[in-house]
């Protein structure tokens, strides 16, 4: 089974839980286990949280409409859960890859925890037109009962 999607979405924090119920109603639909679902959910809020707060403002389009968005997308395919979020902002610096944050840091916290809840994670930027993307993925668990797919 091969399922995937993708949202284009205003940079908003009302737009963080519809990326999320869509995954979680995805992942149910399929019959993925809740343990599983609810690991990818909060990366994926983290994600989203961090598009939301500093995904604006690129070199794409400065003060416009993309510049203003964001983009998620999610492919389950055989056992494997991929996701990918993607912003128009000033993307991470340096290579790609966000420092440690310090113990007693506000920010920087959410990608370690993208990266404690996803078996891989990248941190990259966008070429060409700025932006950071952060893309885990997951191998999935399945529920012991079928799922709604196999009806």
């Amino acid at each position: 089974m091969s399922i995937w999607w993708s949202l284009h979405l205003r940079r908003e924090a009302a737009s963080v839980p519809l990326a999320r119920r869509l995954l979680l109603g995805t992942m149910e639909t399929a019959g993925v286990d809740p343990d599983v679902s609810y690991d990818l959910s909060v990366a994926l809020t983290e994600a989203c949280a961090n598009a939301v707060e500093h995904g604006g403002g690129g070199t794409g389009v400065p003060g416009g409409a993309l510049s203003e968005a964001y983009r998620v997308t999610a492919y389950l395919d055989g056992e494997t859960c991929r996701i990918e979020v993607a912003d128009a902002g000033p993307g991470f610096p340096g290579a790609g890859v966000p420092r440690e944050p310090s113990d007693d840091a506000e920010h920087g916290r959410g990608l370690r925890l993208i990266e404690e809840l996803a078996d891989h994670v990248q941190f990259g930027n966008r070429s060409g037109r700025g932006g950071a993307v952060v893309s885990f993925d997951k191998i999935l668990k399945w529920r012991d009962s079928p799922s709604l797919l196999m009806a």
